[in-house]
C-alpha cells in the first residue's frame, strides 16, 4: 500500500465523466497523462464505485426523474469495466484511488489493489460505511464538506484510534463553488485543529478559476483534488470540470504559487545578494576614543554608524554573549574590523551553566520564581566558572533582602566582604565550607550562619548547594573582593532572563 507522501499530490477526479463509456475513461486518462508531463508532483485518478442493487432502493432504481438516479445509472458500468480502468490509471503512472457508494464498493476497491480510498464528504459521518473502510489496510482521504467540527473530530478521533494512516481535505459541497463561497480560511482551521493529519482541498470552483489553488498552497495544503472530462461528440463537461487544457493552467498556476512559497519547514538559503545588501545597511563599530590593547568592547567605549567597511564588527555582532577584545591598539574613530580583535562567545557555557542550576535545583526540591533573572558570577571569566562562580537568583530587595545562591559541586566563591550590608545564609541543600575571616567551619542543610558587615568571606562545596541568603538592602557597589584582579574586573556577571522556562 501507497503512503500519503509529502509531495504535493494533484487528483483527478473523473467521478461520472467517463459517461459509462471505457473507452472514453481511457482517452481521459491518456489526455491527463499527456497533460501532467513536466511538472514535479505526485499525481492520481479517482473513480467512484457504486453497485446499484446496494446503493439505490429497489423501489426507486426506475425513477430517472430524480437526477442522481438516473445519473448514476447511466454511467454504471460491470466491475469488469472498472478494473480496466483502474488498470489503465496504473499504467500509465498515476496513483489509483476510488470513492465507494455502498459497503460492496468497498469490497471490490480493495478486490482490484486501489492505492487509496477517498471518503466522500456526504459519507464522512456514515459510521456503517466508516466502520467497513477502517478494516481494510487502504491509506484514506476524506472531504468534509458541510461537516461540523464535533463531527470531524469524532471522525478523526474514530480513525486515529484505529491507528488508519489519513488525510483531511477542506471541500465545499457546492458545484460550481462560487469564489466568494470557497472558504479556503478553512484550510488553515482544519490545519491549526488537527495539526499531525495533513490537509488539502478539494476544489469545485469554476474549472477556468486558477487563482484558489494559489490560496491554498498559501494556506499549506498539499493536496489538491479536481473533477475532470474530455469533450467528445455528444459529451459536453458539466460547469465544475476541468478540460485537459485548464488542467495544464491549474497545474501551472500551482507550480508559481509553489515557487512563490519556496523553502518549507525550515529556514530558506539567502542569496549572496541579499545578504551583502543587508550587510551593508548594517550598522558599523567604531571605537569612541584610545583604546589600548587587550580592551574589551562595550556600550561605553563604542558607537555605531553608516557606512561599514569590508570586514568590519557590526552592531548585530555585539550580543551581551559575543565579547571581543582588542588586538592592538585602536584610534578615536577607527572602524572595528575583525582582524584587530579576538572574540569569544559565551553563549553555549550559559546554557550549560543555566541547565545545571535548574536539574540542582529540582534535585533540591527548593522552588525558585521563575520570573527572577539568573545572576552568573564568573570572577576570572566564563571559562573558570566551574572551579570559581556562582549563581543567584534575586527574589526581592527593598530595605531587606532575599537571595537563592545555588553553587555547583566543586565550585568556590572567592573571599569578599560587605561595608554596609549584614547578611545571613539558611542552607537549604548540600554544605559549604565557609571561611569567616580566615577561620573555616562546614555547614550542612538547615544550618544557619550570620555574616556580619565588614567580615571577610569565602565559601565552596563539594557536593553542590542551595542557600537562602537574607540581609539588608543590597547595593551593588558594596561588594568588595580582597583578589584585585576579581575587584578591577567590571565583567564578571552575567545576567539572564526567562532561564525557567
Amino acid at each position: 500500500m501507497k503512503s500519503i507522501s509529502p509531495r504535493p499530490l494533484f487528483i483527478f477526479e473523473m467521478a461520472n465523466n467517463h459517461m459509462g463509456r471505457v473507452e472514453h475513461a481511457l482517452a481521459i486518462i491518456e489526455a491527463l497523462h499527456q497533460v501532467v508531463e513536466g511538472f514535479p508532483f505526485d499525481f492520481a485518478v479517482k473513480l467512484q464505485y457504486r453497485s446499484i442493487p446496494d446503493c439505490i432502493h429497489p423501489a426507486y432504481r426506475e425513477r430517472y426523474d430524480l437526477k442522481f438516479v438516473k445519473r448514476f445509472s447511466e454511467t454504471s458500468l460491470s466491475w469488469e469495466q472498472y478494473k480496466q480502468i483502474k488498470d489503465a490509471i496504473t499504467a500509465h503512472g498515476f496513483i489509483s484511488i476510488c470513492t465507494p457508494f455502498d459497503e460492496i464498493s468497498v469490497e471490490k476497491i480493495v478486490e482490484h489493489g486501489y492505492d487509496f480510498m477517498k471518503i466522500a464528504s456526504c459519507y464522512l459521518t456514515d459510521w456503517p460505511m466508516l466502520e467497513k473502510i477502517a478494516r481494510t489496510e487502504m491509506p484514506i482521504i476524506a472531504s468534509t464538506a458541510g461537516v461540523s467540527l464535533p463531527d470531524i473530530d469524532r471522525v478523526v478521533s474514530f480513525l486515529r484510534h484505529r491507528q488508519k494512516q489519513f488525510s483531511l481535505m477542506h471541500c465545499v459541497g457546492q458545484y460550481p463553488t462560487p469564489d466568494e463561497n470557497l472558504q479556503l480560511n478553512q484550510i488553515k482551521l482544519l490545519q491549526t485543529r488537527y495539526s499531525d493529519v495533513p490537509v488539502g482541498y478539494s476544489t469545485h470552483e469554476r474549472p477556468d478559476n486558477v487563482e484558489a489553488v494559489k490560496v491554498a498552497i498559501g494556506m499549506g495544503a498539499r493536496q489538491f483534488e479536481k473533477h475532470v472530462g474530455l469533450e467528445a461528440e455528444g459529451i459536453q463537461l458539466n460547469a465544475y470540470s476541468a478540460s485537459p487544457e485548464q488542467v495544464r493552467k491549474w497545474l501551472q498556476s500551482a507550480s508559481e504559487a509553489l515557487a512563490m512559497c519556496g523553502t518549507e519547514g525550515e529556514r530558506s538559503t539567502f542569496s549572496p545578494l541579499e545578504s551583502s545588501t543587508l550587510r551593508d545597511l548594517q550598522r558599523g563599530v567604531f571605537v569612541k576614543h584610545d583604546l589600548p590593547a587587550g580592551t574589551k568592547l562595550t556600550l561605553e567605549n563604542t558607537f555605531y554608524a553608516l557606512p561599514g567597511i569590508d570586514g568590519q564588527i557590526r552592531a548585530n555582532d555585539m550580543s551581551k554573549y559575543e565579547n571581543f577584545y582588542t588586538l592592538e591598539p585602536l584610534a578615536a574613530h577607527q572602524p572595528v574590523t575583525s582582524d584587530r580583535v579576538r572574540s569569544q562567545n559565551s553563549l553555549d557555557q550559559v546554557l550549560r551553566i543555566v541547565t545545571d542550576v535548574k536539574k540542582l535545583l529540582k534535585r533540591s526540591k527548593v522552588i525558585v520564581p521563575g520570573q527572577c533573572e539568573l545572576e552568573i558570577s564568573h570572577h576570572y571569566g566564563i571559562g573558570t566558572f566551574p572551579e570559581f562562580g556562582s549563581t543567584m537568583i534575586t527574589v526581592v530587595n527593598r530595605e531587606y533582602c532575599k537571595k537563592v545562591i545555588v553553587m555547583l559541586p566543586g565550585q568556590r566563591h572567592p573571599e569578599q566582604y560587605h561595608k554596609q550590608k549584614d547578611e545571613t545564609f539558611h542552607i537549604l541543600h548540600g554544605e559549604i565550607a565557609l571561611a569567616l575571616d580566615g577561620v573555616e567551619t562546614v555547614y550542612r542543610a538547615n544550618e544557619v550562619i550570620t555574616i556580619p558587615r565588614g567580615s571577610r568571606h569565602a565559601f565552596s562545596t563539594r557536593s553542590g548547594t542551595v542557600i537562602e541568603e537574607v540581609s539588608s538592602n543590597h547595593l551593588a557597589a558594596d561588594s568588595f573582593y580582597t583578589d584585585p584582579e576579581i575587584q578591577g574586573n567590571p565583567n564578571r556577571k552575567t545576567l539572564v532572563s526567562y532561564w525557567m522556562e
